[in-house]
């Protein structure tokens, strides 16, 4: 995709300068991008629902095995919240600080196709408060009402967990069914990715020559910048929170780090994390053993900073200024994609959890297919974040605790 990102680029940017009479073939190809991006983006709704009952439903069965697995559950929604506060504020400052060009945005913009922006009034806190809970589901799916189908979502999830367990194992069954049939679509999709890139590049080179690299690169930096931050973040957190002396966390996470790099997989990084855990930071297994395999299944420390940070981006290239019912929102949109997205592709899960917070933000996701094509670079400190969180959170939860005291446990179940 990365390549075809670059040769789109360059193609559009020639015939823009050498080869106008081209225009009109370059439109039709651009055309072609445009297909390739809706089929993509008419997964998400299926997506948003079926991720987050079978989500919520997995988390709720976890909550029965023990109070461990409800603080930790507990600590993941804080830290997610407070990770995804932390990116509301660094980003809007790096925005700030270092705003985009508006000549660069327009043409950037009208590279993809969306010239023109609809301004609507901000809501009010009685009308933001009366939609969170739709009257239709199946409108406020077919009107992009996300916010208020998420919360539909929850309950829907949360109900299934009161239910007889053949009843449950049924719909649940569904459901998941549902999105792994989304998934199969979006990995048919993403096999033109190249080719969909090429023509949406093509588009934007046509439009703005090779100034759109510029735009792309401030973007990688920023949201690469915010989700580094985050890193450092957790890693503190590990030191103070959890009691790590920094020498020994630093120790132990380098080879966790490592793997997560090349990798880019909270996965794949955890036998290195649990190595981590039980031999470098002396974590009892009892905690070591339940907390990181849970936290690489519904944890992801990282998600809502990245994306909230891509989102906001994305507004500022539209010159969108979000209210602050509609932050409120989208942070709990953020919330709950990184709950029902974890364990999906990046590739897969960048479209399913960032178009939901645009939407809930009124902010369009025309670009997401250009932004996709560079996630590479952002990708490698999400999952960087990610595994540092999870060992972090571990910590947090173990603290106070020692080996010998499940040594003492178990000669008392001997006993």
């Amino acid at each position: 995709m990365f390549a075809g990102l670059i040769a789109g680029l360059a193609a559009g940017a020639l015939i823009r300068a050498e080869a106008p009479q081209l225009t009109a073939v370059g439109e039709g190809v651009e055309a072609f991008g445009g297909l390739w991006l809706n089929t993509l983006r008419m997964t998400v709704i299926p997506l948003v629902v079926s991720l987050l009952i079978t989500g919520i439903a997995s988390v709720a069965d976890a909550g029965k095995t023990g109070g461990l697995v409800l603080r930790a559950i507990l600590l993941f929604t804080v830290l997610i919240f407070f990770a995804a506060t932390y990116s509301v504020i660094a980003t809007n400052s790096f925005l700030a600080a270092w705003p985009v060009d508006r000549e660069a945005a327009a043409a950037f913009i009208a590279g993809v196709g969306d010239q023109a922006v609809r301004v609507v009034e901000p809501p009010t806190f009685a009308s933001w408060l009366q939609g969170l809970a739709p009257y239709n589901p199946v409108k406020a799916a077919a009107e992009d009402g996300v916010l208020a189908l998420v919360v539909f979502s929850v309950f829907f999830g949360f109900a299934t967990t009161r239910l007889a367990p053949p009843m449950r194992d049924q719909i649940v069954g569904f459901f998941r069914a549902v999105s792994e049939a989304m998934i199969v679509i979006v990995g048919w999709v993403l096999l033109a990715g190249p080719l969909g890139v090429f023509a949406l590049a093509l588009g934007v080179g046509l439009h703005t020559g090779f100034g759109a690299a510029g735009t792309l690169a401030q973007y990688v930096v920023i949201v690469t910048s915010v989700t580094a931050g985050i890193t450092v973040v957790a890693w503190l957190i590990a030191i103070t929170l959890g009691g790590q002396p920094i020498g020994r966390f630093t120790t132990a996470a380098t080879p966790v780090w490592a793997i997560a790099a090349s990798t880019q997989s909270s996965l794949a990084s955890l036998p290195a994390m649990l190595d981590a855990a039980l031999r470098g930071l002396r974590i009892p297994p009892s905690v070591a053993d339940v907390v990181l395999p849970l936290a690489v299944a519904i944890f992801r420390f990282t998600s809502p900073v990245a994306n909230l940070a891509v989102v906001f981006f994305v507004a500022h290239l539209y010159g969108i200024q979000p209210t602050p019912l509609q932050i409120a929102g989208g942070v709990f949109v953020a919330y709950a994609m990184s709950v029902a997205s974890v364990g999906l592709p990046g590739q897969v899960s960048f479209i399913a959890s960032i178009a939901p917070i645009c939407l809930a933000l009124g902010v369009p996701t025309e670009v997401l297919g250009i932004l996709i094509a560079v996630e590479v670079f952002p990708d490698i400190f999400r999952t960087l974040g990610n595994v540092t969180g999870d060992l972090a959170a571990t910590s947090i939860l173990a603290r106070g605790r020692t080996r010998e005291d499940d040594i003492a446990a178990a000669v008392a179940d001997e006993g």
